[in-house]
């Protein structure tokens, strides 16, 4: 637990929660912190510590966390989940797990996984901490999904986590919005091909209003198996926010100088005011 105190005291100068708009400088500390612990594949150390880390900086905010854990082929998996607010449930979604083979460049290697993985994980937890409870009129979840990103490896499949959170789900939730790798210094998301068209015409409002049309293209080029995909398959209209057009995806390149503060501010930015000031008007 001393190094995760430590990890924590980096962000201790950070302001309390509702007092200030999205930090990107402040999200990217969060990514600092996730890559000093090393790959974090699932079952390792280095994610155990990763989760604790989420975890005690989530309570620190002032979040109610629930852990929810099984095993997938005799490796503890463990999803993360925490909440705000009443009303109807949307769920904003990272993985917080990074790839143990890094397989376009060297496979004996591991992924660093800053951008896939950590950046995702550091826009929400910059949420938890500016998100305004008292702005909320829905029960927002920020969920961070184990077992994502180790498909075709030993036979594992993908998004484990995430299928087995939706898979378990007690309410239907109004909306899912998963942010995946979306630090890169070189910034472009399009519109992916299973999300829903209405939530995601939505967020590029947001974000062609917050002036972010350069970033947020509104031309489709993607479709992905990513971790919104078990809540599509649930019926739950959900969105992947993702640069796919990154160079370093599974390389041992995928190192926090590829990541920019700017890039996390703009999507944080988005959520934030999505979360905040645009559900009472409808997706």
């Amino acid at each position: 637990m001393a190094l995760i105190s430590g990890l924590l005291t980096a962000c201790a100068s950070a302001p309390i929660a509702g007092e200030a708009t999205f930090d990107g400088e402040a999200a990217y500390v969060h990514v600092l912190a996730q890559c000093k612990l090393g790959p974090r594949p699932p079952g390792s150390p280095a994610l155990q510590q990763a989760g604790d880390y989420i975890i005690a900086y989530l309570q620190s905010q002032g979040w109610a966390v629930e852990e929810q854990t099984f095993v997938y082929r005799d490796t503890p998996v463990r999803n993360i989940i925490a909440r705000r607010g009443e009303g109807p449930v949307v769920i904003v979604g990272a993985h917080y797990d990074t790839r143990r083979s890094a397989d376009q460049e060297d496979p004996s290697q591991p992924v660093p996984g800053a951008n896939d993985g950590a950046s995702g994980v550091a826009v929400l937890l910059e949420l938890a901490r500016v998100l305004d409870p008292q702005r909320l009129d829905r029960q927002v979840w920020l969920a961070f999904f184990d077992a994502e990103d180790s498909g075709w490896l030993d036979g594992w499949e993908w998004i484990v986590g995430s299928s087995y959170m939706a898979g378990h789900l007690e309410v239907t939730p109004e909306a899912m919005i998963l942010v995946d790798m979306v630090g890169d210094a070189d910034q472009q998301f399009y519109l992916e091909g299973n999300s829903d068209a209405t939530l995601q015409a939505h967020l590029w409002e947001i974000a062609a209003t917050l002036g972010y049309t350069e970033t947020f293209v509104s031309e489709h080029r993607w479709t992905m198996i990513d971790d919104h995909i078990p809540f599509v398959l649930q019926g739950v209209p959900a969105v992947d926010i993702i640069d796919f057009d990154y160079p370093y995806w599974h390389t041992t390149q995928d190192t926090p100088d590829k990541v920019s503060a700017e890039s996390l501010e703009r999507v944080g930015r988005v959520l934030e005011v999505y979360l905040e000031g645009s559900l009472s008007s409808g997706q």
